[in-house]
């Protein structure tokens, strides 16, 4: 059990100490893990780490070392164990002078209890404040990923039916570039057959034409020689 630890002495968390010391967070928990493999005794908040400034020198000494880690290890934690051993001698003996300084007076004492058992009060009613504060602050952190999840939705959603409509206007319009572009060919087609149809029709006219001329041509041939023949015979 760790009785080093002075009163009021500040705590670290494991990022605070990655940039006290200037290593990376990973190697913190590694450099850590070293040190409870060989022995060594950390603070603990259930499963996570903490640490005060002996146990930030120890992380210096392993960052410094020139040895292998875990030789650098049970240094350390041999010396932590000697601390640790001078630190209990120093609190029984600490408690033993409070102890005989204790006083006397039944009133007195019962003034002492009493301030004990206020002080005692006052931190639980701050735990059990800062509870509520924690369970304000989850509850506080739930809605906003609750209304983040449903905002994502949301524009996910929107996103969605926007792409739909955009799609449908781009069939839309694909189709009626279909209808247009066919009815463009068909009145291609139309418009080349009537040109074929007039052709056709100035080509007949131009055979009727030329057959007329050729009548015509032989028929003022056959008057002429007719006239002459007339005229021989007188």
């Amino acid at each position: 059990m760790r009785n080093d630890i002075q009163p009021n002495e500040q705590a670290f968390s494991t990022k605070e100490v990655a940039e006290e010391v200037g290593i990376a967070t990973p190697t913190v928990r590694k450099y850590g893990q070293i040190l409870e493999r060989n022995g060594y005794e950390f603070l603990k908040d259930g499963d996570r780490r903490i640490f005060v400034q002996s146990d930030i020198k120890a992380l210096i000494a392993l960052r410094d070392t020139d040895k292998p880690l875990d030789d650098t290890a049970k240094d350390l934690v041999a010396e932590q164990k000697q601390r640790l051993n001078g630190s209990g001698s120093t609190e029984i003996a600490i408690n033993d002078t409070y102890g005989n300084n204790l006083p006397q007076d039944p009133e007195q004492l019962k003034e002492v209890l009493l301030f004990v058992v206020n002080e005692l009060a006052a931190a639980r009613e701050m735990n059990m404040q800062l509870k509520n504060d924690m369970a304000q602050m989850k509850t506080s952190v739930s809605q906003l990923q609750q209304d983040h999840h449903v905002i994502s939705s949301s524009i996910g959603n929107s996103a969605q039916r926007t792409n739909a409509k955009i799609e449908k206007i781009l069939e839309q319009q694909n189709a009626h570039y279909e209808d247009l572009l066919q009815q463009e060919r068909e009145r291609s087609e139309l418009l080349q057959k009537e040109i074929q149809k007039m052709r056709e029709e100035q080509k007949n006219e131009w055979n009727s034409q030329s057959d007329f001329n050729k009548r015509l041509e032989v028929e003022l041939k056959n008057r002429k020689w007719g006239w002459l023949s007339a005229i021989f015979r007188k």
